[in-house]
C-alpha cells in the first residue's frame, strides 16, 4: 500500500489531537489524504489500549472505524491462542481463519502454526491484513481473498481423495458476523453470518479442531445443542469446550472449541470461564437434580463471615452449582447468586468480602448498623430498587472502602455491610 509523505507526516504530526476537530479543521496541503489519514489516527488511538503491540509497531496500518470497534482484544486473540495450544500441536498443525478480517486474532493465533491460511472476502481488508502481517514478521501465513464457504467447500471436495495424515492436524477458526443485512445486531446461532449450523458437517470433516467465537448475549446452551446434534455419521461422538472469555469483569466473547472424541468418552461439555487472571473450569453433566447448596438456616450476625461475588464469566455461564460445590459455599438464596461462607477463598472466580453486619431494610436497624459510615460502594441483586435509587434513600456518597450488598435472601430483605478482603 502506497502511503505519500505528506499524508505520513500528517498522521504523526497529529496522532494525540481530536480525531473530530481535524475532520473540520482538514489539511491546507492537498496532498494529504484526509480520510485515511483519519482512520489512521482514529485506529491509532484505538490500538493504544485495545492492540498496544500493534500501537507500538511503526507501519502498521488501520481499518475504518467500524472493523476496529468490532475486532478482538489483543488479551482476548492471545487467548485463543493458548487455547489452540492445548489442543494441538501447533509446529505439526495447519490453522485456517475463514473469516479473517481486520487479522488481529489470526496474527497471534497464528504463529508457531506450520502453515495458517488467512481468508477474507473484503477486498480492502485483505490489502491492510497482508501490509500488517509482514509488518509484524508473520512468517508461513498465506493470504486469500474470497468467501471463507467457499474456500471450505473447496476444502470439503479436496479432503475426499486425500490420505489422513494422523499427525498433521488442520485447526478451522470463524468468527461470524453477528449483524444483518441493515446492520442490526442478531445472536441467534443461525443468523450469523456465515450460517455455522449450515456448513457445520463441512467443518468436522475437513478440521480436527474447530473453533467459534460467538457474541456473549448467545445461550450457550442451545449454541452446543445445535452444534452437536444429528451428527454425521463418521463422527460418533464431540468433545465441546465452552470458554466465556471476560476482562475486568466485562464479559468480551464466547468460544466454543469442537473435537470429535470417541463413543467410549461420550458427549462432553467442558465451561471454562476466565476473567483476566481468575479461571474456574468445570465439566457440565446432564444431571438434572445437581443444585447448589442453599442458606440452611436463617441469618443471624454473620460478622466474620465471607461474601462472595460471582464474576462476569460465572454469572454468563450459569454455573452457579458447580460454584457452590467446588468451594462448598452456600448460595444466599436461588435467585440470588451471592454466596457466603466461614473463611476466604483466595481462588474464588470472584469478588471476596469480609461480613461487618447484616441488616433488615428497618430504618432504625440499618441507621444503627451504618453509624459512622457517610460513603460506599452499593450493589444490589434480586431487590426491587437500584444502588442509585438506593443511595439516595439513604444519603450516602459513592465509593470508599465501605461494600453494602442489598438482596433478598428466603423472602426478606437483606443488607451486607462489608469490607473488601483483598
Amino acid at each position: 500500500m502506497i502511503i505519500t509523505d505528506e499524508t505520513a507526516r500528517f498522521i504523526r504530526q497529529h496522532r494525540l489531537d481530536d480525531v473530530r476537530a481535524l475532520a473540520l479543521k482538514g489539511s491546507k496541503d492537498e496532498a494529504v489524504d484526509m480520510p485515511f489519514a483519519l482512520d489512521q489516527i482514529q485506529g491509532w488511538q484505538t490500538a493504544r489500549l485495545k492492540l498496544p503491540t500493534w500501537a507500538a509497531t511503526e507501519g502498521i496500518i488501520y481499518p475504518p472505524h467500524l472493523n476496529m470497534e468490532q475486532c478482538s482484544s489483543e488479551e482476548t486473540a492471545r487467548y485463543k491462542r493458548e487455547c489452540l495450544v492445548r489442543c494441538c500441536e501447533p509446529q505439526k498443525a495447519t490453522l485456517i481463519d475463514l473469516t479473517g478480517g481486520f487479522g488481529v486474532d489470526f496474527s497471534l493465533m497464528s504463529r508457531g502454526f506450520r502453515h495458517a491460511v488467512y481468508v477474507e472476502r473484503n477486498a480492502q481488508l485483505v490489502d491492510v491484513a497482508k501490509h500488517n502481517f509482514a509488518v509484524l514478521g508473520l512468517q508461513n501465513v498465506e493470504t486469500v481473498s474470497g468467501d471463507g464457504v467457499e474456500y471450505l467447500h473447496k476444502l470439503a471436495i479436496e479432503s475426499l481423495d486425500k490420505v489422513t495424515d494422523a499427525n498433521h492436524k488442520t485447526v478451522i477458526f470463524l468468527d461470524p458476523a453477528r449483524r444483518d443485512v441493515h446492520g442490526k445486531k442478531v445472536f441467534r446461532l443461525e443468523d450469523c453470518t456465515p450460517d455455522v449450523l449450515g456448513i457445520r458437517d463441512e467443518l468436522f470433516r475437513c478440521a480436527d479442531v474447530v473453533m467459534i467465537k460467538l457474541s456473549p448475549m448467545l445461550d450457550w446452551h442451545e449454541a452446543v445443542k445445535q452444534l452437536t446434534a444429528n451428527l454425521p455419521f463418521q463422527i460418533s461422538a464431540v468433545h465441546c469446550e465452552v470458554h466465556v472469555v471476560s476482562v475486568k469483569n466485562e464479559c468480551k466473547e464466547l468460544l466454543i472449541i469442537l473435537r470429535s472424541g470417541s463413543s467410549a468418552e461420550g458427549q462432553r461439555v467442558e465451561m471454562v470461564c476466565v476473567n483476566d487472571q481468575q479461571r474456574f473450569e468445570t465439566e457440565i453433566t446432564d444431571d438434572a437434580q445437581r443444585e447448589p447448596l442453599l442458606l440452611d438456616r436463617k441469618l443471624g450476625d454473620e460478622t466474620g463471615r465471607y461474601l462472595f461475588v460471582p464474576n462476569a464469566s460465572i454469572m454468563k455461564a450459569g454455573v452457579f452449582a458447580e460454584i457452590s460445590h467446588a468451594f462448598s459455599l452456600q448460595m444466599l438464596d436461588r435467585d440470588t447468586h451471592y454466596y457466603i461462607g466461614d473463611h476466604d477463598i483466595e481462588n474464588f472466580p470472584g469478588r471476596r468480602f469480609r461480613i461487618e453486619a447484616v441488616s433488615t431494610m428497618n430504618k432504625k436497624e440499618l441507621r444503627k448498623k451504618l453509624t459512622g459510615i457517610t460513603q460506599a460502594n452499593i450493589a444490589t441483586r434480586n431487590f426491587p430498587l437500584s444502588p442509585e435509587e438506593l443511595r439516595k434513600r439513604l444519603k450516602l456518597k459513592d465509593g470508599g472502602d465501605n461494600y453494602l450488598f442489598v438482596t433478598t435472601v428466603q423472602g426478606n430483605h437483606v443488607v451486607f455491610v462489608c469490607q473488601s478482603a483483598k
